[in-house]
């Protein structure tokens, strides 16, 4: 497989967030997003200052120790945080150089311990889910590292399938979006999970199998979404399956991600669902109170744009088909190079709580990959931590 990052899970350097000490007087008790050891990220704010000059090297540090420091912390596989790693540090393994060996090696301990678990254990909550972000992860580490099949993603493709619910879907939790809220989420994940791995499904010649793939388009394609985000997640989806939509309708979903940017170049996720729409609308009055909403129209008014949704939408743009010089993605380009914070993150205001804030962490994800789509991210200077 070559050579592979190592990112100890004991001793790791802290990152260097300067301008979160100037800002905390000794005697007040430091707040941290990630905290382990000797990692130590301070929270996200929304004053956290923009950086003058982007950098490949604190987004990296960020990303990596946050997921070190969640799976030696939580010791579990989370959809915001290593979920996400191993979903989507891979396809930057050119950029950034391979993934942790032992990110992959907690989602294979990970997998065999959840195949210890009963029937009804498996199927509760979002375990399901939690499965499909493992054999993605898997899938997508075989796509862009070792580049073929690994026994344990075929393991973990086939454990994902006997998980399918009857209607095709994955189960699911409903109460933190946008990772947490939907089976229809989990369903995405597992198509990507069955779609990244090489040559997987173009070799699958047993026919139980074959029937839960099947079940699977035929539960996004009958499937409405509840909110524009669930469609947008399709149009992705899309993206590895050419027969999932018309070309009617994609062309309709990519008109829908364009109509959704903002004057100054991003996107931002409030836009993407009325505050009811997420999960059963636990966060409903959360997101009435913030100040972008207008209670009397019952619409966003002046949302900010925030690097998930910025991020995600050019991903998706860019796999469907959107050249990386159409004016739209050239803005969009712009508002993520110039909207990087000092940690490294780029800011995302949770739907779900002011405390965590953890979709920052997808919110950097993204971003990192959409720059890579529009051939960006290899020309960028790298800096250092200040």
């Amino acid at each position: 497989m070559g050579r592979f990052r190592v990112v100890s899970f004991g001793v790791v350097t802290c990152v260097c967030c300067s301008w979160a000490m100037a800002q905390t007087p000794e005697t007040k008790e430091q707040k941290y997003q990630y905290h382990y050891e000797q990692i130590a990220i301070p929270e996200a704010t929304a004053d956290e200052p923009i950086r003058k000059e982007f950098s490949l090297e604190l987004a990296d540090r960020y990303l990596e120790q946050g997921s070190v420091a969640w799976t030696k912390q939580r010791k579990c596989v989370s959809c915001h945080t290593n979920g996400l790693y191993l979903f989507s540090r891979p396809e930057l393994t050119l950029e950034l150089g391979p993934p942790s060996i032992e990110n992959r090696d907690f989602f294979v301990s990970e997998l065999r311990k959840m195949k210890t678990l009963d029937q009804e254990k498996l199927l509760s909550g979002i375990r399901p889910t939690q499965v499909a972000y493992i054999a993605a992860g898997l899938a997508e580490w075989d796509r862009h590292v070792s580049k073929k099949v690994s026994p344990e993603t075929d393991e973990a493709l086939r454990f994902m399938l006997s998980l399918q619910a009857q209607d095709g879907s994955w189960g699911n939790l409903d109460c933190w979006p946008p990772f947490e809220s939907s089976n229809f989420q989990g369903a995405t994940v597992a198509a990507r999970a069955l779609a990244s791995a090489p040559g997987w499904l173009e070799n699958l010649k047993e026919e139980p199998l074959q029937a839960g793939v099947d079940r699977l388009k035929a539960y996004l394609q009958k499937t409405e979404p509840a909110h524009d985000y669930g469609r947008l997640i399709l149009l992705w989806t899309a993206a590895q399956y050419p027969d999932l939509l018309s070309a009617e309708k994609k062309q309709a979903l990519i008109e829908m991600v364009r109509k959704q940017q903002l004057p100054d170049g991003g996107w931002s996720i409030r836009t993407f669902a009325a505050p009811e729409a997420w999960g059963r609308g636990n966060r409903a009055e959360k997101l009435r109170e913030e100040p972008e909403f207008d209670q009397k129209g019952n619409v966003w008014k002046n949302p900010t744009s925030d690097g998930h949704q910025t991020g995600l939408a050019i991903i998706v743009l860019r796999e469907s088909g959107v050249p990386a010089d159409d004016p739209q993605i050239q803005k969009g380009i712009q508002w993520l190079l110039t909207h990087q914070r000092e940690s490294g993150r780029w800011w995302t205001r949770s739907l779900n709580t002011d405390r965590w804030h953890f979709i920052t962490y997808s919110g950097t994800f993204y971003p990192l990959v959409a720059l890579k789509k529009c051939d960006v991210l290899p020309h960028l200077k790298q800096t250092t931590a200040r």
